[in-house]
């Protein structure tokens, strides 16, 4: 199992188009990381693969937090269950509907957090997940 170095660096790579992927995929390659965080936008959701199979190909250790990235190849996620979001938020349509007003409805966090672990790509990276990381996880992709 690789283990993770005390200090990070980060680099931040901006993905707008799917050409952007090539040049991701270069950059990558060169500077050899060991990690890639794919932070979610109609970018990065529309081309989930894709951006799995480049992190595959070069065995990186890469998250997000979209299920959907873990379920197309990537290692795992780490979110909110947005199904929860949208019944949440059908309540609150029907709230205003029946005549509240929309300033008056109170901010609500997240309350069900959803991670997702994919055992495939953990055993074509060479990543053990510790066991611990297992029972923890509400989906395990096998």
């Amino acid at each position: 199992m690789r283990s993770l170095p005390w200090h990070l660096k980060t680099q931040w790579f901006e993905v707008r188009t799917e050409a952007d992927l090539s040049s991701l995929a270069q950059a990558l390659e060169r500077l050899r990381p060991q990690g890639l965080l794919v932070q979610l936008d109609a970018v990065t959701y529309t081309h989930r693969k894709r951006i799995a199979e480049i992190a595959l190909a070069q065995r990186l250790l890469a998250v997000s937090s979209l299920a959907q990235f873990a379920e197309a190849g990537g290692l795992m996620s780490y979110s909110n269950d947005f199904r929860d979001n949208w019944r949440r938020a059908v309540d609150y349509v029907d709230r205003i509907l029946k005549g509240e007003k929309p300033g008056d409805l109170p901010v609500q966090q997240p309350t069900t957090l959803e991670l997702v672990v994919n055992l495939k790509t953990a055993r074509e990276i060479g990543v053990t997940i510790p066991q611990s990381v297992l029972i923890r996880a509400d989906r395990v992709i096998e």
